[in-house]
Parts: structure tokens; C-alpha cells; sequence
């Protein structure tokens, strides 16, 4: 993979694969979700290797250092070589990654939608109403 001196850090950020599109890159940046070298920045503002990088997505916390910047975007699992996480910012990230599932898992399902003729047979004969 041939590499370039710099890119925009909106399109570094869809290259590497941490937003969809570059308009939702572009819309973190613009809201404060991304930190270049610890200041808040603007999507055109240059990425070179070497860059520090902080991202918040949702409740997830990236503290990156940029390693290489692509011509293009590729697939995802050479996508993880354009950059180094620190290894506390992936412990965390993974910490609450596993009380997300957690908490998910431990949570009421609400019904799928209407009960099926089944489901209501069963209601009706629970609650008497069926018995007329």
C-alpha cells in the first residue's frame, strides 16, 4: 500500500475505517468528538503520521497515534495498521464494550409486536376473557 505525506483528517477517518461516511466524520469533528494532538480541530486541518489522535464514538474512547496515512480506503483489516492505540485507551474501550453486552443482556425484552393467535388464545384463557 503506497502512502501519502498527509490527508484531511475527515477522510483519515473514514479511510481508517471509524465512521461510515466522511459526512459522519465530518459531523464528530464538528462537534468536539475528535481531538487532533489535544486540541479541538476542524475537518480539513492535515493528518500526518505521528498524530495524536482522541475520537469519542457513543460511549467509546479512542486515544490513537496515527502510524500511516492511506491513498485510499481499504478493507478493514488492513485498516488497523494506519494506526496504534494505546493499550489503556483498548482496555477501557474493551471494559465497556463487555458491561454494554452486560447490561444488554440483563435487560427486559419488550414483546417482538401484536401476539399471535397463539399468544392471545393463551392471554383470553389467563384473564377469563375467553370464556363466555
Amino acid at each position: 500500500m503506497s502512502t501519502a505525506e498527509s490527508m484531511r483528517l475527515d477522510k483519515w477517518l473514514w479511510a481508517s475505517r471509524f465512521f461510515k461516511t466522511r459526512q459522519l466524520a465530518v459531523e464528530a469533528i464538528n462537534g468536539g468528538k475528535v481531538h487532533l494532538n489535544g486540541q479541538r480541530t476542524k475537518p480539513g486541518k492535515e493528518v500526518k503520521a505521528g498524530s495524536a489522535l482522541r475520537i469519542h464514538k457513543g460511549s467509546l474512547e479512542w486515544n490513537i497515534t496515527v502510524v500511516e496515512i492511506p491513498r485510499q480506503r481499504r478493507p478493514a483489516n488492513e485498516a488497523i495498521h494506519l494506526y496504534r492505540e494505546e493499550e489503556a485507551s483498548r482496555e477501557r474501550r474493551e471494559a465497556a464494550v463487555n458491561d454494554q453486552r452486560l447490561l444488554r443482556a440483563a435487560a427486559p425484552r419488550p414483546a417482538p409486536g401484536r401476539p399471535s393467535k397463539r399468544d392471545r388464545r393463551m392471554i383470553h384463557r389467563f384473564t377469563g376473557k375467553g370464556d363466555a
